[in-house]
């Protein structure tokens, strides 16, 4: 899993975190979460704020 697999990450914050409203969370522990996932292979210094944004705005369709 890559920066760029935006919905399957979103899937695994979810699944992860049901019942956690993604509007709440900081960019800082959600990248650390990120990197923490089952089968994610990527560089943690090649994320930014717009990855994140991507990534935030999945997991929020995925909440509600």
């Amino acid at each position: 899993m890559k920066w760029t697999d935006t919905q399957e990450i979103a899937e695994h914050l979810y699944e992860r975190n049901p019942d956690l409203d993604p509007k709440t969370v900081r960019f800082t522990d959600m990248h650390q979460w990120i990197c923490e996932l089952e089968g994610f292979d990527d560089d943690p210094e090649a994320s930014n704020e717009k990855i994140l944004e991507a990534i935030l705005l999945r997991w929020l369709d995925e909440y509600e």
